[in-house]
């Protein structure tokens, strides 16, 4: 009979203990989900800044484009009006 409550006992203690780290586990899996969220808006967050970046970009290309043109339309303006 004592054989048998000390072995319940070894058992307890070794469930009792499978309990402590179980909730350790859930911890550092818990602080770790909450870094790989932190991680992704950061990522979220510069890829978003780097795409505005891109399309200001693109934006001060086209505006270029466009000035470029412009002056073309007004000389070839200038020429036809000084040749009237």
């Amino acid at each position: 009979m004592k054989k048998f409550a000390v072995t319940v006992a070894v058992l307890a203690l070794g469930l009792a203990a499978c309990n402590k780290q179980e909730a350790a586990n859930t911890a550092d899996t818990n602080a770790e989900n909450a870094a790989m969220t932190d991680v992704n808006a950061a990522t979220n967050d510069a890829t978003a800044n780097a795409d505005a970046a891109l399309n200001a970009a693109g934006n001060a290309v086209d505006n270029a484009g466009n000035a470029v043109d412009n002056a073309t339309n007004a000389v070839s303006n200038a020429a036809e009006n000084t040749t009237k």
